[in-house]
């Protein structure tokens, strides 16, 4: 009998059988499909990785998960260039992490060249008047949806009401509120006390785990994925000069002082304290764009943030939009679309760039947190304050929706904004209320609300 002859197995490029390309596609999915905010997100990469594909399995997706939780920016960005970079190395994390916010980029600038060039139209004007208050809303269910998953007991409360008393009665900075939460979580969680012991990260979509033996990548540590301090020292100078390189030379050849060097030095910051997500830092950023840079009208915030919800990608995604009214309005001696859209990309860099050097600087370290109790508690105290702060800036969002004039009262050391009530606006009240119950008691999606109260604007437009 003549033996046959072996047959030679295709070779597996990185171990696990997916290439390059294959993944490509993959992440071009996920970008277009990422509606819905973080949550929605999440749940859909869970779907996709986990479930359909099996690139990873559910402990392991959880655990990339709670490590991007634990930094400043949008974790669900963060979470596609983990895997990317699980999977794929640099280059993966490059292309995930680009592919998830190219849609976001291309969305939001065309909206704001319309903005810009038809925004004072009465009928592109009524359209974002309903927008307004579906995104009222919207940030009322981000309150109620985080604070049932965070506060699970009286701490966790307490840390909530503490954080928006400190936000909303004293005006202390975000950064300020972040850091005591999490100092507070930390020592609760190093004394052992069982109040902080709630845990943290997203729920499995549900059904059977997918076991991490039983996927692609499998239960092993990739060669790339392991501490290495000279890839570390060589990856941080590189993110570290493509973040603060164009700064300083818009810094030096424009001065300090012009927009384009205050937007990249403000964006900056943001990237560095914008644990939570969008939400819980848009109070700041609204306050600072419109009463300190003058950037934007107050009602004009509430309009991004429209624009971000109805487009893929990262809510956050709404700084573009910032960054580009900002420089539209002030253009320097550029034509003021050139401007805003530079200053638009400007803003887009310095907040996603920081991103990236977040995870592939402290990916390699990160099963060393797997386990970890105090860090744990916390995120966990950390998530409780960011249910303060959202309840802030829905208030904040409320006061400038339903109210056609706001003031500031000082009362005992405390600064409030207070509405005036004869400005009232009862058509904005309405059209908020029917949002809300929409979402509340019919449990409506966020695109149709959105469309509905659009069109709702724009239906009370032509009526009136």
């Amino acid at each position: 009998m003549t033996d046959v002859p072996a047959v030679t197995a295709p070779a597996r490029p990185y171990g696990h059988g997916v290439t390059l390309a294959q993944a490509l596609r993959v992440w071009v999915r996920i970008g277009l499909l990422s509606f819905g905010g973080p949550a929605g997100q999440i749940a859909m990469m869970h779907r996709v990785l986990v479930e359909e594909l099996r690139w990873i399995g559910e402990t392991r997706f959880l655990h990339a998960l709670n490590y991007c939780m634990l930094l400043p920016g949008p974790e669900a960005q963060q979470l596609t260039v983990y895997i990317g970079w699980l999977m794929h190395r640099t280059l993966g994390g490059l292309i995930a992490g680009v592919l998830f916010v190219l849609p976001g980029v291309v969305s939001i600038m065309a909206l704001s060249w319309i903005y810009a060039g038809l925004g004072n139209v009465p009928l592109v004007a009524a359209l974002f008047f309903g927008l307004k208050a579906a995104v009222l809303a919207i940030v009322l269910q981000a309150v109620v949806r985080l604070g049932n998953k965070a506060l699970k007991n009286g701490a966790m409360v307490g840390i909530a009401a503490a954080a928006f008393a400190a936000i909303f009665l004293f005006d202390l900075p975000f950064p300020l509120i972040v850091l005591g939460a999490g100092v507070i979580g930390f020592l609760g969680g190093r004394s052992g006390l069982r109040a902080f012991q709630v845990g943290g990260g997203h729920a499995s979509a549900g059904g059977k785990p997918v076991a991490d033996a039983e996927t692609l990548l499998g239960e092993e540590t990739p060669d790339h994925a392991r501490p290495s301090l000279a890839w570390s020292l060589r990856i941080s100078a590189i993110c570290l000069v493509l973040w603060f390189g164009p700064i300083l030379m818009l810094g030096l050849s424009l001065g300090w002082d012009s927009v384009y060097a205050q937007i990249a030095l403000f964006f900056s910051k943001m990237a560095v304290v914008t644990f939570g997500g969008a939400y819980a830092v848009l109070a700041y950023v609204a306050q600072q764009a419109v009463e300190n840079y003058g950037w934007l009208q107050p009602g004009e915030m509430l309009d991004g943030l429209g624009m971000a919800e109805t487009t893929p990608g990262p809510l956050i995604m709404v700084l573009q939009f910032v960054g580009f009214m900002g420089a539209f309005r002030d253009p320097g001696g550029l034509p003021p679309l050139l401007a805003g859209t530079l200053a638009g990309l400007l803003a887009t860099w310095v907040t996603f760039v920081p991103c990236f050097l977040w995870i592939f600087l402290g990916a390699p370290f990160v099963e060393s947190l797997r386990g970890n109790r105090a860090l744990t508690s916390a995120l966990s105290a950390i998530t409780a304050a960011v249910v303060g702060v959202i309840l802030n800036l829905a208030i904040w969002f409320a006061l400038h929706t339903l109210f056609r004039e706001v003031r500031e009262v000082q009362i005992a050391g405390m600064s409030i904004d207070w509405p005036v009530a004869a400005t009232i606006d009862l058509a904005a009240l309405v059209l908020t209320a029917a949002a809300v119950v929409a979402i509340f008691r019919f449990k409506a999606g966020v695109l149709p609300v959105i469309g509905g109260c659009a069109a709702a604007g724009v239906l009370l437009h032509l009526i009136s």
